[in-house]
């Protein structure tokens, strides 16, 4: 389904999707600590969306069997919430996505539980550096090109793995929705996009090769080479001369 031009009624309703997504990783972050395991942080997650009056987004999407994906170091994305305890030093990837009167979002950032290296703080920094580049080019008649270079110039700065088999997308009516908007491009290529219309930003980077592969579970992507990896992700609304970060505390 290709993402559509927002009615009024649809944009007031995605506006406080995106904001119970916001408070609920706004939550969880400070909980992100040694010693939980991921299926307490799904737990905690689910709680705080239901007490908002939110639907989780990702719940049986495509058999999904949780409310939100977490991943952890050479994780790239959806991990499934399960016995495993954040350890000192991990990459925890939260990924969650809300639903309020039909109207979705989908939201991610990555979190450093207990100590950590300069090189692992450079590795979110520069990530989320990367979502925000892509999200000060959006604006009416922005092509996803235009995104996917913007993107792409500050993950090359940082000398990052640039996941490609992962993209960005349409979200609204639906989870994923058209177009796709790869973390590289071509400035003035791909699809134009229009005022009203609600994307998904989601730079996903490497400390190493871009390759990823599927786990067993039939659901997490992580590195091929077991480097580590970060993942940020805003909803945004198109304007006529930028973007409305959605889902930004």
């Amino acid at each position: 389904m290709q993402t559509k031009v927002k009615t009024q009624q649809e944009i007031k309703d995605i506006r406080v999707s995106g904001q119970m997504l916001a408070q609920v990783l706004a939550y969880l972050k400070p909980r992100t600590v040694v010693g939980i395991t991921t299926k307490e942080l799904a737990d905690i997650a689910a709680k705080e969306l239901q007490k908002l009056g939110g639907k989780p987004a990702f719940l049986g999407y495509g058999g999904f069997p949780d409310v939100i994906c977490i991943s952890r170091n050479e994780e790239v994305v959806h991990g499934i919430p399960g016995l495993e305890v954040v350890e000192d030093g991990d990459l925890v990837s939260l990924d969650f996505g809300v639903d309020y009167n039909g109207m979705i979002t989908d939201s991610a950032i990555t979190v450093l539980a207990g100590n950590s290296t300069g090189e692992k703080r450079k590795l979110l920094k520069g990530t989320e550096e990367a979502l925000m580049a892509g999200v000060n080019v959006v604006k009416n008649g922005v092509k996803t090109g235009d995104i996917g270079a913007a993107v792409e110039k500050v993950m090359l700065q940082y000398g990052f793995g640039i996941v490609r088999d992962l993209v960005g997308h349409g979200v609204g009516h639906n989870v994923h929705e058209e177009p796709d908007i790869p973390n590289y491009g071509v400035v003035g290529t791909g699809k134009a996009l229009q005022t009203g219309m609600t994307i998904a930003i989601e730079p996903m980077s490497t400390l190493g090769s871009e390759r990823v592969v599927l786990d067993k579970d039939g659901w997490t992507i992580s590195t091929y080479d077991k480097s580590l990896s970060a993942h940020f992700e805003h909803t945004v609304l198109i304007l006529e001369d930028s973007a409305e970060i959605l889902t930004l505390a």
